[in-house]
């Protein structure tokens, strides 16, 4: 299938070269898109009855659970976009161009790849989907590191890139690309939501120590959850950093007991948190008493997948999600039933924004008339949508960042199924969690030009 989308479309592409230098000057028109926009862009499906998307996701490594649901709910997508399927979230999102007849009527295809949670291979296969399966769009991903990595190479080449599960405040900070989109809350809008929460439960007098994955995710979870937890008082005795896919981590756990801190900040995500958390309460840590207060875990950014990896471990702790399957919305309901009935059990917040990504790139290209990256970005840019299960949002234009509601959740102590692992108990309203494009801790960035590729 991809060999023959490859050969289309450098056969257009050479025939729509040749056609511009004989046609303008015989005086013949140029090939056009809908709505009369020049198809001088990279990948250009032109008249083929298909278009391919890339989902570049981690197959294997630490986060590679996160990758599977992804990759399950970006087939969901096409399905939806095909006209295959119940619809899921097509039937709710509002406003909405899309048609169930593909993307400007051509069929939704796509070719995929395993980032391996690594950023050089994450770009290699990215590569490969722009230069041989020629892909207008890249999405996915589970990685800070390997969004921005890919992101950057999108820009690069030419073609618009919508992240998938990337947290750090990097993606739409000092690393932010006019090509590139990002659904996905971010380190900030976590510890703006968890502050008061955690105030509200713990006081004011608490000593914090953190546990860090040592990448550009875990280096800002960690700034902005000490900025959050300082702001209502809490002192920070250490702060350390862990190697991604460590495994083990008693080695780092063990300083831990002495330290004089009663409260640890696990800055991990995926394998790498139910490892950590899982270890830590082998440890006794949970049973401790410290500065006469009973030492407290928190997991700053949390997934039902991992909560589910760590058990009977998670009860009680609080941490904060993108969305949950749980939420009584129309959209959320919506996208829970096609899910659970085409896998037999609810989406992860990873399958959501993957979902989400997919077709808002379809409704960008379908209001914009083409497939061309400059005019995509333009419907992207200021777009304000409901119906997707966090309620009313907004892709600013300033950074390309989504804004909505935020939820700060709990580890459930009574649930009710394998999968009821989390309980939502506060839904953050978006105005405490916004900022300034330019605030400190998204400061040094620029999105620059639209790269159509050519």
């Amino acid at each position: 299938m991809s060999k023959k989308i490859i050969t289309n479309s450098m056969s257009r592409r050479s025939v729509l070269k040749a056609g511009v230098a004989t046609g303008m000057a015989a005086g013949m028109p140029m090939f056009y898109m809908k709505n009369a926009y020049a198809a001088d862009y990279l990948n250009d499906p032109g008249d083929a009855s298909s278009v391919t998307l890339g989902f570049n996701v981690p197959q294997t490594g630490p986060y590679a659970d996160e990758g599977a649901d992804e990759l399950r709910a970006y087939k969901l997508a096409v399905a939806h976009l095909n006209g295959e399927g119940d619809g899921g979230m097509m039937n709710t999102m509002k406003p909405s161009a899309l048609t169930g007849n593909g993307i400007l009527g051509k069929k939704v295809e796509y070719v995929t790849g395993d980032t391996q949670t690594k950023s050089d291979a994450a770009r290699a296969s990215a590569k490969r989907m722009i230069e041989k399966d020629g892909v207008t769009m890249v999405t996915g991903g589970s990685s800070s590191g390997v969004a921005v990595a890919v992101q950057s190479l999108c820009q690069e080449a030419g073609v618009i890139f919508m992240a998938g599960l990337t947290h750090s405040n990097d993606t739409t900070g000092k690393d932010r690309r006019k090509n590139g989109f990002r659904h996905f809350f971010n380190a900030y809008m976590s510890g703006a939501a968890l502050g008061p929460v955690l105030e509200n439960n713990y006081g004011n007098e608490r000593s914090t120590y953190h546990l860090t994955a040592d990448y550009n995710w875990g280096w800002t979870q960690e700034a902005s959850m000490q900025a959050s937890t300082e702001a209502i008082g809490w002192k920070t005795m250490n702060t350390v950093k862990t190697p991604v896919g460590a495994g083990d981590f008693s080695q780092f756990i063990t300083p831990v007991l002495n330290s004089g801190a009663d409260t640890l900040i696990l800055n991990h995500y995926g394998k790498d948190m139910i490892n950590s958390l899982t270890q830590a309460v082998q440890f006794g840590l949970r049973d401790k008493q410290v500065n006469g207060k009973d030492f407290t875990i928190i997991v700053p950014l949390y997934s039902r997948l991992m909560a589910q990896g760590a058990g009977e471990n998670v009860q009680g702790i609080f941490g904060s999600t993108n969305w949950h399957w749980s939420l009584p919305d129309e959209g959320t309901k919506a996208f829970v039933k096609s899910f659970g009935a085409e896998y037999g059990n609810p989406p992860s917040q990873a399958a959501h924004t993957c979902y989400v990504q997919a077709l808002l790139y379809a409704d960008a290209c379908e209001r914009a008339g083409t497939f061309m990256p400059s005019e995509v970005i333009k419907q992207l840019e200021g777009h304000k949508f409901d119906g997707m299960g966090n309620g009313p949002t907004e892709y600013r234009a300033d950074d390309h960042q989504c804004f909505k509601d935020v939820l700060v959740v709990k580890g459930k102590e009574n649930p009710s199924s394998q999968f009821d692992v989390l309980e939502v108990v506060e839904v953050t309203p978006r105005a405490q969690v916004e900022y300034a494009h330019d605030h400190e801790m998204f400061s040094g960035g620029a999105l620059g030009e639209a790269n159509n590729g050519v």
